[in-house]
């Protein structure tokens, strides 16, 4: 093959030709017999794309990833993904139309660096002032969608890997760890629904419960009368309630669906005041004729109702938690005591997370505690368990610092005395 030169008369390598206007133009053929080509206005830059090529070549990156974009592979995704309940996946849908399709989602998929990533992210914490939950939501798809341009060889690795941990340093998210209410406040949370003087009293069942269990609150909305063995004092846990956007069919309403886990299929033996509750919840509705007038997907009879025998929402719990709080803490403002407990905010979530807290605190192993609280990770627990065990030790050690200095006065006491005994 003969040689070929630019107008400079530099030699030209095998793809390579000059242009009648000066541009240069390297010529190749991906692995699928495809022919592709790059042009550049100079050598030099030409031969940095062609290192670039054949680098992607040999490491079997596709050639035609160069217009492909992040939002391309998230439709590709989309077709792909298999094995999420349907409320999961569409709740990934949701967190990436909202706010990654119209952000970096345009850019191509071999443009994206590690610090687009960052920038994005720190532009949801502090410009849009999203919570680090709902960015760990779209961490997930978009982490997944990434994942799926590796595996399918559009670029060479993740650059989402490691970045929202990164983000909950930079951020000090980690420090604002959810905390489970104290036992003074859970005394204080259950005596004000338990005592009939309150407007209330009619909640104290189901939280009594959710304190009691550890049970998620989907997992509480679907519990049935036939779930709990009153007899066996356990109470079996196979399935949750969820409502949600149903997007392709139109509006939200309620289904049934098993665990997402193996791990969240679990039985959970009732303490004596689960039990209570239960039956207390059994008299109530005897007492006011209410009946489960309700059937999802084939499931009725459900525990806890409201006035029209519908199921419970999760909106309603928690609007009702924030008028319990708010009632709650101005009895007990009303009372002047110096330093009262007050309860703090906190979601049905926070009962499910007092629940742990509580096991921990009794000393129960911690595969017990995983096990009860159906968590398919360890390291969810032990999140729980080290923020816990911190705050025993901290304690203890702060107990420890007092009777030091308890003992250290009184033998100052007794020095004291002895001395003026010696000088009788």
């Amino acid at each position: 093959m003969a040689k070929r030169y630019d107008k400079n008369h530099r030699l030209l390598k095998t793809g390579e030709v000059q242009r009648a206007d000066g541009y240069y133009t390297y010529r190749w053929t991906s692995r699928n017999g495809k022919r592709h080509s790059v042009t550049t206005r100079t050598l030099e830059e030409l031969r940095k794309k062609e290192e670039e090529i054949n680098r992607d070549v040999s490491d079997g990156i596709r050639a035609d990833a160069q217009n492909v974009t992040l939002n391309d592979i998230f439709e590709f995704w989309k077709h792909l993904k298999r094995g999420l309940k349907d409320n999961t996946f569409q709740n990934y849908c949701y967190m990436y139309g909202q706010f990654v399709s119209e952000d970096i989602g345009k850019l191509r998929i071999q443009k994206i660096k590690r610090s687009d990533i960052k920038v994005f992210y720190n532009k949801l914490a502090d410009e849009r002032h999203l919570k680090i939950a709902t960015i760990d939501n779209i961490h997930t798809v978009l982490h997944q969608v990434l994942q799926v341009a590796v595996e399918d060889n559009y670029v060479r690795n993740n650059v989402s890997d490691n970045i929202l941990k990164e983000l909950k340093q930079s951020h000090n998210f980690d420090s604002s760890h959810k905390r489970a209410l104290t036992v003074p406040e859970q005394e204080l949370f259950l005596g004000f629904l338990a005592s009939e003087k309150t407007q209330y009293h009619h909640w104290y069942p189901i939280f009594t419960v959710m304190l009691g269990t550890g049970m998620r609150v989907g997992e509480i909305c679907g519990l049935r009368w036939e779930d709990v063995d009153f007899e066996e004092n356990v109470i079996e846990v196979s399935h949750t309630l969820v409502y949600y956007n149903h997007r392709n069919e139109g509006g939200c309403y309620f289904n049934i669906h098993t665990p997402k886990t193996a791990a969240g299929s679990r039985q959970i033996p009732m303490t004596d005041d689960v039990r209570n509750a239960l039956l207390r919840e059994k008299a109530y509705q005897e007492f006011n004729n209410l009946h489960c007038k309700v059937a999802v997907d084939g499931y009725t009879n459900f525990i806890f109702i409201n006035r029209f025998g519908n199921v419970q929402h999760q909106g309603t719990l928690n609007k009702a938690l924030r008028r319990i709080i708010r009632d709650c803490n101005d009895r007990e403002l009303s009372k002047g005591r110096k330093n009262p407990v007050l309860l703090p905010n906190f979601s049905c979530h926070s009962l499910r997370h007092t629940f742990t807290t509580r096991l921990v605190e009794a000393g129960i192993n911690i595969k017990v505690i995983q096990e009860l609280c159906g968590h398919t990770r360890s390291d969810t627990t032990l999140d729980v368990y080290t923020t816990v065990t911190k705050e025993l030790k901290q304690r203890e050690f702060g107990n420890f610092e007092q009777k030091l200095k308890q003992q250290k006065k009184e033998w100052e006491q007794i020095s004291e005395s002895q001395n003026m005994v010696q000088k009788d």
